[in-house]
């Protein structure tokens, strides 16, 4: 079965339908950024894997799972082993933000496999995440910045380059092979 005649959705379609939904999302009062940052790392998390599937783009979708998954990874044990009060005192595991972390690191594979100008929205998604995470007084400044670096670095750790028309690439290349039935 072709995806492509069966699903006609573009990526900017895609992404503009990510901005959009970010938009109605922005919040009138402080007790929305922590929804508007859901959706924001969310949708970025299912931008970045949806697009290369639709495409039909399997190391596209390998390399999106591999940088989100690292990213999260490395948050959570950091989560565990850093005490870090949340700002709303609710718990000991501010620091890195997660939230932020995958959505830098789906927002960066995102800008480094895909040929687009939608690239710099979903920077800019990824940016509302984490001043969302700070205003919804779930993480400190500092659990932000650590997110976004580390989401960043997953990303282009991970992410190569779409192959060329010829099909060789400049880099290495990570795939992901799912047995089905």
């Amino acid at each position: 079965m072709n995806v492509r005649s069966t699903l006609p959705v573009s990526r900017s379609t895609c992404l503009v339908l990510l901005v959009v939904a970010q938009l109605v999302a922005l919040p009138a009062r402080a007790d929305d950024w922590g929804l508007a940052s859901d959706i924001g790392a969310y949708g970025l998390v299912l931008t970045s894997l949806a697009v290369p599937t639709l495409e039909e783009d399997g190391r596209g979708v390998g390399q999106a799972a591999l940088s989100v998954g690292v990213a999260s990874a490395v948050g959570l044990v950091g989560k565990a082993l850093i005490d870090a009060e949340r700002p709303d005192g609710s718990s000991l595991d501010s620091f890195p933000s997660n939230h932020t972390a995958n959505a830098f690191a789906a927002a960066t594979t995102w800008m480094i496999r895909q040929d687009s100008p939608w690239t710099y929205p979903a920077l800019a998604v990824a940016a509302i995440v984490g001043v969302g995470r700070v205003k919804a007084d779930r993480h400190h400044v500092r659990d932000v910045i650590a997110g976004a670096v580390l989401g960043s670095l997953s990303g282009w750790v991970f992410t190569r380059e779409r192959a060329d028309e010829d099909g060789m690439t400049d880099g290495w290349s990570f795939s992901i092979t799912v047995p089905l039935g």
